[in-house]
């Protein structure tokens, strides 16, 4: 049986199948769905599978968690979008360990002075986003004037 079959069956029976976890326990992404749908709440043995993944670990904090979750912000800081959306809707204020992937991407440097720092980046994300000569750097000037 496979992941999805396993996560299938739970979901449509409503409940837990503790003998299906397992299969369930190969995939992230039906770790984070069993957790969210099935279980309802913190799934502590998914969450090793579940913290590898830097998308499920941002939606399992988000929605599951309801808050940090420590154990998956290592993964989570390597991605500029999750690292973004982990600052705005689970920390909800500046994440440094997030900013060096956001600082690599002109778009969500931009977006993150604007939502999350409301000014001038600190010194390293703002020099590289001047120096990305993309268009939202501009932006970025016009913002923080």
């Amino acid at each position: 049986m496979r992941p999805e079959e396993a996560y299938n069956k739970a979901y449509d029976l409503g409940k837990r199948i503790p003998e299906l976890e397992g299969i369930v326990l190969k995939d992230a992404f039906y770790s984070y769905y069993y957790a969210m749908n099935v279980i309802k709440g913190k799934w502590e043995k998914g969450e090793a599978i579940i913290s590898k993944d830097a998308h499920y670990s941002y939606l399992y904090a988000k929605d599951v968690i309801k808050g940090r979750w420590e154990l998956a912000e290592p993964v989570i800081s390597k991605d500029a979008y999750f690292s973004y959306c982990y600052a705005i809707e689970v920390i909800k204020g500046r994440w440094e360990l997030g900013e060096a992937a956001i600082s690599k991407d002109a778009f969500y440097s931009y977006y993150y002075a604007i939502h999350v720092i409301k000014g001038r980046l600190p010194d390293f994300m703002h020099n590289a986003l001047l120096l990305s000569n993309d268009e939202f750097a501009k932006e970025y000037v016009e913002f923080i004037r």
